[in-house]
């Protein structure tokens, strides 16, 4: 194993660790976070039955078993792509000086906070496993079967695609503390504008031309649209392999904005705190 890979897997044991430390709570929270998707089978319920029978309208393309089970993916997606305190926590590090044990030892910031949120999501869905499970049984008459194995795949794909532009995301609104000090209003709007922007609320392909164009060319749809249309294959084949491709691009666009913005806010930097 090389000195690289030995840091890399030194990081994602310790996370992991400190993950389990407060298992109890971090159960507990993970456990208060399944409660949303109630209400919102309620609130589509209503929606679907308030002018004729439910299960027989259609809006949009989308049954309300559709709805149901797009909801629930959605979650599954969001709980791959949230950052829970990813920017808050680089501008804190920033703001106090503690950027400072980046500079002085051989771990990229980068590279650490990438394999921490990894070991949190591995813990998380640890935890969540059972809850999960539990969930999608109870739902699974909202399902219409297992797609193919190439929907299977791309399912996967986006997920990983998911959690990749999520984090990159967060991490460079983290790094703009170091030009503004405080970002909480920066979060406040990108959760705000995120909630709609990728699919969270409303399908994004409910968006009338030449708005909806617009959205899904941007990289928020895959932090929760995409990984859930594909699960219920609103892509042919052909449509699913352009979409991935062109997530992997963002992917690449974004990590090089994060590397910009780390080098030139490094340039910049003046160490202040303990």
């Amino acid at each position: 194993m090389t000195p690289s890979m030995r840091i890399k897997w030194c990081i994602l044991r310790t996370s992991i660790e400190e993950r389990l430390v407060y298992r109890a709570d971090f159960a507990f929270a993970t456990l208060v976070r399944f409660l949303p998707i109630v209400t919102q089978v309620f609130l589509w319920g209503a929606i679907y039955k308030a002018t004729g029978p439910r299960d027989a309208k259609v809006i949009n393309g989308y049954t309300f078993g559709d709805m149901v089970a797009y909801s629930l993916l959605v979650m599954v997606g969001r709980a791959f792509s949230s950052m829970p305190g990813l920017t808050t926590g680089i501008a804190r590090d920033i703001r106090e000086g503690a950027i400072k044990k980046f500079l002085i030892q051989p771990i990229d910031m980068l590279d650490y906070l990438f394999w921490h949120r990894v070991a949190h999501k591995l813990v998380y869905y640890i935890v969540a496993f059972l809850p999960f499970g539990l969930v999608f049984w109870l739902c699974r008459d909202y399902f219409t079967g297992w797609p193919d194995i190439w929907i299977v795949i791309g399912s996967f794909v986006a997920l990983v695609l998911a959690f990749l532009v999520g984090f990159l995301i967060e991490s460079l609104m983290g790094l703009c503390a170091f030009w503004f000090l405080e970002v909480s209003s920066l979060v406040f709007i990108y959760m705000l504008l995120s909630y709609f922007l990728s699919g969270h609320m409303l399908p994004l392909d409910w968006l009338p031309a030449p708005y909806g164009d617009i959205i899904r060319w941007l990289p928020f749809k895959y932090l929760a649209f995409v990984p859930a249309a594909i699960w219920l294959q609103k892509y042919s084949h052909q449509e699913l392999f352009l979409e991935l491709i062109q997530g992997f691009a963002w992917v690449l666009v974004l990590l090089a904005l994060n590397r910009i913005a780390l080098a030139r806010g490094l340039r910049r930097y003046s160490a202040f705190g303990g």
